[in-house]
């Protein structure tokens, strides 16, 4: 194998955790086994040894926890003694001590209650409430707190009051009743406490009612006749038996040697079947304890018997009072557990060494985690690294050196890589050079932890720096620009000669400083500082500006510092030069589209200056849209796409019209096509009046009256005269036509005359296939024709039907352009026939697919159906697609207004003079009650004063009129004034 081929990797891979536990178990059980081998002999009698001698510990701790269990009640109980309650007389004198109680019970949650007995059998309770079981069991209000049971004699008759205070101790409700059965001089605790003369009692255990906890009763008599007690919960005591440490099989109970009563053990409690009593010893479901409790119950170490398998049991007393039942602590062990490394040397050293093992391996495991749980850690970070999520997580450390090290390095690495990416990001989102600029100088100065910070990019002729801006904490400077020719030894000249960073000390003295806004001046004459001069080099690998970093004194250039600068000057220059090409494409765009609106309105005198005047008014309506605080747009707003979108739509809203024939749109005739055919008439009718003087030389060449001939022959010139008049008055279009006009029309293309010629020689192929066969010579043709010729045949796909397919509703003419000259003459109104203004109409369905066809960017996708929606009308009566207003966007009804407007008031049409400013609004005010053009953008137009404006800037001074607002704005159906009609 070649010493480049790089090594196999390992057919099966193993965790690192595993194979170090492997190693330390195996380590482990070799220890142990030499450890168990040579000291099995001794380990029997210590392991019995220390039974005894940890019982025996268990034991003395069970006797101070029992003293430490009863020891602040006691002292509860002696406080009473010295307080009030000991003289009070009566329940309202003993409810003043109430605070001292509460108190009591709050500072020790183990009491269950607290109580005292008095010589004359009076009686004063308080217990806490602290349960809805407890509240739900002496019926107290829901706010109850604590209870008061007290019993005094009052006029020789003894009396119960139940009290129900709150948290505050204030009493809630009162409950009396009389002669109380209790008594409580008859109480076994009143009793005790009494005959140990001031000495402190613990009574027999019992189960409390209000909880089902084990408790007992501690009281002593604090005053001559006067019992002071408390009900103390045990539940601590079992807890902390159940925590002591035992062998697994092993018991630990601990009952009452009078009564066998179970107060806590080791095994988990039974069901309880004895209401308030405790459970006694032999009904747990034990074997050992049903053996403890059948045997006598000496005190110290003896075997028992259990279900035929040998016991050892130990039985201690806890001596913590005299005056209380006998409490017995007891373990019970099996013999096989205990004595097994006795019995058999073999079996010992096999158990030690086993428990030896069963102890290293979770431990090795452990430990093996400990060391791997970083390992794994660091590996889901470089997992994460590399499908880029550099989310924040916490610091990791850990004990061993080498794997620190390497937490922190990819720590920094991920910070590094995550605010290097973070910073990119927000770079590549500016869409506008100059918000660029400042977002780059901020985040380089945040980054870098530098004094101040410049960007300078290089002229168009590589002559200069020009400063694209400065920052100094938050402040911006205003840079002078670099001279390449005269600064060649400057930093910065020389980074963006080299490619490479420079590195420049300078001394507070440097002539650096020298023409700086005075607080880089004021910075640098402070102390020694450090300049550095990244270079910018565009994706063409050629330099395109420098980037240039402050440090004063106090603030460090790290290697890792000035690499993270570089790398962030390299992904700015991509960004800048992205910013730029996007700049040029922008821009390059923007002048297409200009150029394609001047080259439409330069097409035709008809249209004037219609696209470049119509994205001005559409932008200043959007702008008092967007600046509205109330009305119907106090809530439009447009993001910079939107703008966009708006704006290109407004130049390109008639790109259609490129399609439209010029002869067409500039028709001024009926007849005219490329040439007004008015002269073929003519000439027609010149022909008919050569037939005339024709006619009267025949005539007198036959012998003719020569008079008569002349008369007949000057009525048909003067006949010929006055129809090619008439006709020429019809071609022009200058007045409607009426029935009459239609048919005279139609009486003098009746007329006949003769074509010699044939009219088929000289034409376009195109032109003879619309043609009939040529017919014999000469043909009688008549004056004015309607000939197949004339008739363009539309292509295929186009139409009614295919308007349908593409979501249009004009209805299209049959044919492409009918042509007949008795068809153009009887236009009654106007000069376009109806497939000449179909084919203008037609110009906003070719804007709608000619905009459908660009690949527009998503912000962009809009500009079709905004460009094209200018001629619909918000009652769907427009074209082409017959939209109501709640189909057109706010943008779409914005560019019919402005359309509107501008072709209302321009003055460059041949066709028609500019109306003054009243008029064209008052027209617009009729179109919104006809339901053309939106009512409420047409009041944003005249109240934000949009049509004065552009009035101003782009009409004649006679066309900016009187204008009365409130009559253009008043509602539909309201009398127009004069002025506006």
């Amino acid at each position: 194998m070649s010493a480049s081929t790089p090594p196999a990797p390992p057919r099966w891979r193993v965790r690192f955790q595993l194979y170090l536990t492997a190693v330390l178990a195996l380590l482990a059980l070799v220890a142990g086994g030499a450890v168990s081998w040579l000291n099995y002999r001794s380990a029997s009698s210590q392991l019995i040894d220390s039974h005894v001698t940890q019982f025996d510990y268990a034991v003395s701790a069970a006797e101070s926890r029992t003293e430490h269990l009863l020891a602040p009640v006691d002292a509860t109980l002696q406080m009473l003694g010295g307080s009030a309650l000991v003289t009070a007389g009566s329940l309202a004198t003993r409810l003043e001590a109430l605070p001292l109680l509460i108190r009591a019970l709050r500072q020790d949650q183990r009491l269950s209650a607290l109580y005292l007995g008095y010589p004359d059998g009076e009686f004063f309770l308080l217990r806490p409430l602290d349960s809805p079981d407890s509240r739900r069991l002496f019926m107290a209000p829901p706010d109850s707190r604590y209870l008061v049971q007290g019993i005094d004699q009052q006029d020789g008759q003894r009396w119960m009051q139940f009290v129900y205070l709150d948290e505050a101790g204030r009493v809630l409700y009162r409950q009396r009743l009389l002669s109380p059965p209790f008594d409580p001089r008859t109480r076994g605790w009143y009793q005790s406490a009494v005959r140990a003369a001031g000495q402190r009692i613990l009574t027999e255990p019992y189960r409390f009612y209000t909880t089902g906890e084990a408790g007992a009763s501690v009281a002593r008599e604090i005053a001559p006749g006067v019992v002071a007690g408390a009900d103390l919960s045990l539940q601590d005591l079992s807890r902390w038996l159940v925590r002591q440490p035992r062998i697994s099989r092993s018991e630990i109970v601990l009952y009452d040697a009078t009564s066998l009563r179970l107060l806590a053990s080791s095994l988990p409690p039974q069901p309880d079947r004895h209401g308030l009593a405790l459970p006694e010893l032999g009904n747990q479901g034990s074997a050992a304890m049903a053996a403890l409790a059948r045997g006598p119950h000496p005190l110290g170490a003896y075997p028992v018997e259990v279900d035929g398998e040998p016991w050892r049991v130990v039985v201690r007393a806890l001596p913590q009072t005299s005056h209380g039942p006998p409490l017995r602590l007891a373990v019970l062990v099996p013999e096989d557990e205990l004595l097994a490394a006795a019995r058999a040397e073999g079996a010992r050293a096999l158990l030690l060494t086993g428990i030896l093992v069963l102890v290293v391996v979770p431990l090795a495991w452990w430990i093996a985690g400990r060391v791997s749980a970083s390992l794994v850690e660091l590996a889901g970070r470089a997992r994460a690294i590399h499908a880029l999520d550099f989310s924040p997580r916490p610091p990791l450390h850990s004990a061993i050196r080498e794997i620190d090290t390497l937490a922190q390095s990819m720590d920094g690495m991920q910070a590094t890589i995550g605010h290097f990416l973070a910073i990119g990001l927000a770079l590549m989102r500016e869409r506008e050079p100059h918000a660029l600029y400042d977002r780059l100088l901020a985040e380089t100065l945040a980054a870098a932890e530098g004094a101040a910070v410049g960007l300078y990019f290089l002229d168009a002729d590589r002559r200069q720096l020009l400063p694209a801006g400065g920052l100094i904490g938050e402040q911006r400077l205003i840079l002078p620009a670099l001279s390449l020719r005269s600064s060649l030894h400057d930093a910065r000249a020389r980074a963006l000669e080299t490619g490479r960073s420079q590195i420049e000390p300078l001394q507070p003295d440097s002539p650096v400083f020298d023409g700086l806004p005075p607080p880089v001046m004021a910075l640098g004459r402070q102390g020694p500082s450090i300049r550095l001069c990244v270079p910018l080099v565009g994706h063409e690998g050629r330099g395109t500006g420098v980037l240039v970093l402050l440090f004063v004194h106090g603030q460090s250039l790290s290697h890792e510092r000035q690499a993270f600068i570089e790398a962030l000057a390299g992904l700015a220059a991509v960004a800048i030069d992205n910013q730029q090409l996007l700049s040029a494409q922008t821009a390059l765009l923007d002048s297409l589209i200009r150029l394609l609106a001047g080259a439409i309105d330069a097409k035709s005198p008809h249209t004037g200056g219609h696209c470049q005047r119509v994205p001005v008014l559409l932008r200043w309506l959007a702008e008092a849209a967007c600046e509205a605080r109330q009305g119907p747009f106090a809530s439009f707003r447009l993001t910079p796409g939107q703008w966009d979108a708006l704006l290109i739509a407004g130049w390109l809203h008639d790109c259609g019209k490129v399609t439209t024939p010029e002869y067409v749109v500039d028709k001024a005739t009926k007849l005219e096509t490329l040439y007004d055919r008015i002269h073929e008439i003519r000439t027609r009718f010149e022909v008919l009046k050569r037939d005339a003087d024709i006619d009267y030389w025949r005539g007198v060449a036959a012998g003719g009256d020569a008079a008569a001939l002349g008369r007949t022959r000057d009525e048909r010139h003067a006949a010929l005269d006055a129809d090619f008049a008439f006709v020429a008055a019809c071609n022009t279009g200058e007045r409607p036509l009426s029935d009459a006009d239609l048919a005279r029309l139609r009486r003098i293309g009746a007329r006949t005359w003769q074509r010699t010629l044939d009219d088929r020689l000289g034409i376009s192929h195109e032109e003879q296939s619309r043609l009939p066969a040529a017919g014999p010579l000469p043909a009688t043709e008549p004056l004015l024709a309607d000939k197949p010729g004339h008739r363009v045949p539309r292509p295929d796909g186009d139409g009614t039907a295919a308007n349908r397919r593409r979501g249009f509703s004009m209805e299209a003419p049959d044919w492409l352009y009918d042509r007949g000259e008795l068809h153009n003459l009887s236009v009654r109104v106007g000069t376009l026939t109806a497939e000449e203004r179909y084919k203008i109409n037609e110009h906003i369905i070719q804007t709608i697919e000619m905009l459908r066809q660009l690949p527009f960017p998503p912000h962009l996708k809009q500009v079709p159906d905004i460009a094209g929606s200018h001629h619909e009308h918000v009652d769907g009566s427009g074209y082409p697609r017959g939209l109501m207003q709640d189909d057109m966007s706010v943008e779409a009804r914005m560019l019919a207004i402005a359309d509107v407007f501008e072709a209302l008031t321009a003055a460059d049409r041949p066709y028609k003079t500019g109306q003054p400013v009243s008029e064209a609004l008052a027209r617009m005010r009729a179109m919104c009650e006809r339901g053309h053009l939106d009512r409420d953008l047409f009041v944003l137009f005249v109240e934000s004063g949009v049509w004065r404006r552009y009035a101003e800037r782009y009409l004649a001074p006679a066309q900016l009129d009187a204008v009365d607002v409130a009559a253009v704005l008043a509602p539909p159906g309201d009398r127009t004034p004069a002025t506006l009609r």
